[in-house]
């Protein structure tokens, strides 16, 4: 098969651990007879100081021209520390989502056998779990209107949903219940807010269509609670957007490090995998960044948008041995040796 896909590699450590995840998939593609067009574009701040926009229309036209996309990261700190900055590298971020219409953002948290102690949690709360989040991703706070009045000493964020957009979402997290334990559980905050009371109404009214599904419904402060008590008495949780955001970043460091975690963000037409984890630029161009949740960004790539679980398996398969003899990079090498970023995609590369 012939691909072509859209690199954005971004900001940061972007490239570095963007470079992996091609040297990984250059592997994967030999392996199996397969051919790779890559299209890199840019992104991010990258983007701002080229052509004084984070996400161009340029960038935009190589997404739609692409079977999937692949992202790095985006963000540095001279944009972070300058409120009053015009132009963000994360206005890019929302942009891609909102015009490439990637609603739903999948996010896996599971463990590794050789890496549970390495975990903030205590092992017997985190051993077996594999739960996924799908968190609705062009809606909401983010993209509600927001401003300033009383000559800028009260701001205002307003919040929005759609029932259209809550059952496109919930769909989703229904379908993909199916193929797994059939257990759902809609997150929201239907006793104080209104968009979750629309949340909870629409995602009932949807309970027919799925009668093999087990639904429950739990407030967003409960479920961040039990994450840190009992992660693995979750499966499939649905949510909207600043929920999501949040709760996705708390379950991600029960693997023991957010290097690990990859996502997918999915539309009606395209798909875009990328790691969980920022720019991290304090350890640009050091050769130390952690590439394996990038890599398995693309393995999601290759399960989700081509439809190729083999290929995703045998990228799966690498880094658990990576793991398992210890060929990682210095977050997760625990006073013992460390290897580089190269290092850990040539040892991946090689074992495909």
């Amino acid at each position: 098969m012939k691909f072509n896909i859209a690199v954005l590699a971004g900001d940061g450590i972007g490239p570095e651990v963007m470079d992996q995840a091609q040297k990984v998939s250059e592997a994967v593609a030999k392996k199996f007879g397969h051919e790779i067009t890559w299209k890199p574009a840019l992104t991010g701040a990258a983007a701002i100081d080229a052509v004084g926009e984070p996400y161009p229309d340029s960038t935009h036209q190589v997404c739609l021209a692409s079977d999937a996309v692949l992202f790095g990261a985006i963000g540095l700190p001279r944009f972070d520390n300058d409120p009053s900055a015009k132009v963000r590298p994360e206005n890019g971020l929302l942009q891609m989502r909102k015009q490439l219409g990637l609603f739903a953002n999948l996010r896996p948290t599971f463990t590794f056998p050789s890496l549970l102690d390495k975990s903030p949690l205590k092992q017997e709360r985190i051993e077996g779990t594999d739960l996924v989040f799908l968190r609705e991703l062009t809606g909401g706070i983010y993209f509600g209107e927001k401003g300033r009045r009383d000559g800028g000493e009260t701001a205002f964020d307003n919040c929005v949903y759609t029932r259209a957009e809550v059952q496109r979402l919930a769909k989703k997290g229904f379908e993909l219940a199916m193929t797994r334990s059939k257990r759902l559980c809609c997150v929201d905050k239907a006793n104080v807010m209104e968009t979750s009371r629309l949340w909870r109404e629409t995602v009932q009214a949807m309970e027919k269509d799925y009668p093999e599904v087990e639904v429950s419904y739990e407030l967003v402060d409960a479920v961040a609670m039990r994450l840190v008590q009992w992660p693995n008495s979750y499966d499939v949780l649905i949510t909207e957007n600043l929920f999501g955001d949040i709760l996705t970043d708390e379950a991600s460091v029960i693997s023991g490090s957010m290097g690990l975690m990859p996502s997918a963000s999915m539309g009606e037409s395209i798909s875009l995998f990328e790691p969980i984890h920022g720019s991290y630029p304090q350890a640009t161009g050091l050769n130390i960044a952690n590439p394996m949740a990038m890599v398995l960004s693309a393995a999601m790539m290759f399960e989700i948008a081509f439809n190729l679980p083999e290929e995703g398996k045998a990228i799966r398969d690498a880094v658990n041995k990576a793991l398992a003899e210890g060929v990682v990079t210095e977050d997760l090498a625990n006073g013992g040796k460390a290897y580089g970023t190269k290092e850990v995609g040539d040892f991946l590369a090689v074992n495909i």
